[in-house]
């Protein structure tokens, strides 16, 4: 196992930040919107799906109460 003293792995550390390619404001603010209408939409969906079983299962039992 080899091992680095920490000058050397701050170094490295340093050097792979580097290559990061890091998103620009536009977009930043693009995948963010993005994330929220998709949010919304999920609710949306799940929000149907919960009052149709819900009004599914009210005229079942209304049927035998």
């Amino acid at each position: 196992m080899a091992t680095l003293n920490p000058l050397q792995f701050l170094q490295q550390v340093r050097a792979e930040v580097g290559k990061v390619t890091w998103p620009n404001r536009r977009e930043v603010v693009l995948t963010t919107v993005m994330v929220f209408v998709m949010a919304a939409l999920t609710a949306m969906f799940f929000f149907l799906v919960d009052l149709t079983i819900r009004t599914g299962l009210q005229a079942v039992l209304g049927m035998f109460g």
